[in-house]
């Protein structure tokens, strides 16, 4: 039997033996100031509606949270909205801190100095500087974001989202985007429901399946549209078309509607895209009001909110499939045993961002990306010739 002392020993002839590399302490970085970086690019995008608001229709851009380091790493995330608070309310809390005390850094913005209970723009906030911490412990190591998490799996299943309501865009217009998505190597698509009558939803359902044939899923998006009974009565609709989800069906404050559209149904139903924080998730989870959850990465925290959030799932046997860009989610979700699929953009939806290429798809997956950090560093000549303000 080896002793202790005897172990103690051969471990520390293992940690002294020749030309065996021990690992680099990480470098002392210290945060100490942030930036915001406005992109605009030629053209403008398509404007498009799905059950309660139009969009699109002005100059496509990309807009960038920067936080710079004494050590000269900088970190980037892709905000979704808040950036007045990160500047006025967020940053003030954490500059001067360790990006690798990140859980630290989290605490710091949700608890100092802060009333009433944080939400809105200001968790919004927290996610953008959280997500752009976690770039700069990358970049510091020299591994991608999911390896720093630790790797579950670097395949990604993904869905195309689109089939938003357009102009002119009927029947045969939906069913040739579809294909399209397909052709690009897409296994799942979205499409909107609940901005027409649900006559008109339920031919504009069976279009889709039978142009993208049994073999590829279907995820139907509602953006909160209906009252439960409406919910139900549509789901009932188009059950037979084989629908591998039916999200938001209600108003996001509805989780007892939710839950009556769950139990009534047979197509899983996904919720969550407008809650904030763990505890956001754990009211889903407690009215048994979804399937599935699709928290924003951005919007519910940051990584480092959302890892609490996939763990709290996991332990009611709940898959994540993130809300949003999927720049902000890939790393989380290539980290998370229990990832069902990531939302992503064809290249109909993104042709127009200069700044960022597509994860290119093959078999309906994506690998996850390989650059220290997150990997969404614009090349100096976009920023030169593209940047605004």
């Amino acid at each position: 039997m080896l002793s202790r002392r005897s172990f103690l020993a051969a471990a520390g002839a293992c940690a002294a033996a020749p030309g065996v590399a021990l690992p680099a302490e990480p470098p002392k970085l210290t945060i100490t100031s942030m930036k915001v970086l406005r992109l605009r690019f030629p053209g403008r995008t398509a404007r498009k509606r799905n059950s309660i608001i139009e969009s699109g229709g002005g100059a496509p851009g990309m807009t960038y949270l920067e936080l710079y380091t004494d050590g000269g790493i900088v970190g980037r995330s892709i905000p979704a909205g808040g950036l007045n608070t990160v500047e006025t309310e967020v940053f003030p809390r954490i500059k001067g801190e360790n990006p690798f005390f990140v859980e630290r850094i989290w605490d710091r913005m949700y608890h100092h100095n802060r009333k009433p209970v944080a939400k809105g723009d200001y968790i919004r906030a927290m996610g953008a500087v959280d997500i752009a911490v976690w770039d700069i412990i990358g970049k510091a190591l020299g591994l991608p974001v999911y390896k720093v998490l630790g790797a579950y799996s670097e395949k990604i299943r993904v869905y195309a989202a689109g089939g938003y309501y357009e102009e002119g865009k009927g029947l045969k217009e939906l069913a040739k985007e579809m294909e399209e998505y397909v052709s690009e190597g897409f296994r799942a698509v979205k499409m909107k429901v609940g901005g027409e009558p649900m006559k008109v939803d339920e031919q504009r359902v069976k279009a889709v399946r039978e142009a993208v044939g049994p073999d590829v899923d279907i995820l139907i998006d509602a953006n909160n549209k209906w009252t439960a009974y409406e919910a139900i009565h549509f789901g009932r609709m188009v059950e037979k078309h084989d629908i591998y989800w039916f999200e938001e069906p209600v108003e996001p404050d509805d989780f007892a509607g939710c839950a009556e559209v769950k139990h009534a149904l047979d197509i899983p139903i996904v919720a969550g895209e407008n809650e904030y924080t763990r505890w956001g998730c754990r009211d889903l989870i407690e009215h048994n009001s979804a399937d599935i959850l699709n928290l924003d990465t951005v919007i519910a925290g940051g990584i480092t909110e959302y890892r609490k959030i996939a763990g709290m799932a996991s332990a009611h046997h709940i898959p994540v499939a993130p809300h949003g860009n999927p720049f902000m989610a890939v790393h989380l979700l290539a980290s998370t045993a229990n990832t069902l699929v990531m939302e992503t953009y064809p290249a109909v939806e993104s042709k127009h961002n200069l700044a960022l290429p597509l994860f290119p798809v093959k078999d309906g997956s994506i690998t996850a990306p390989g650059k220290p950090g997150l990997g969404i560093d614009p090349a100096p000549e976009i920023v030169a010739k593209y940047k605004v303000g």
